[in-house]
């Protein structure tokens, strides 16, 4: 049995639109856990739906695995390079930047 147990999280970048002072509440409450704002906003909705019995119930429906994407998810976009040394084409990823709160 290993010593260490590493669970591996694929992280989607997705763009939602607040209201004001929930942005507020996200920031004070990122920085009184010192934490991120991302992982804020993750663990109260993996709270909410993991206490919402309604929503647990739905969940266990065929209609919930046929619900339509609403969320906007980000896709990463990518350049073609070519590189000097052997003139073959090397796909970067390469993220678009954030939009900050001025």
């Amino acid at each position: 049995m290993p010593l260490l147990e590493i669970n591996q999280i694929r992280h989607i970048s997705a763009s939602v639109r607040l209201d004001e002072s929930t942005v507020a509440q996200v920031d004070q409450s990122a920085a009184f856990l010192r934490a991120s704002a991302d992982d804020v906003v993750d663990k109260a909705l993996t709270y909410v739906f993991s206490k919402a019995r309604d929503f647990q119930e739905f969940l266990k429906t065929p209609q919930a695995k046929q619900a339509a994407s609403a969320l906007r998810v980000r896709k990463p976009l990518v350049l073609v390079t070519v590189l000097r040394s052997n003139c073959q084409p090397s796909l970067h990823p390469v993220w678009r930047p954030r939009v900050l709160r001025g």
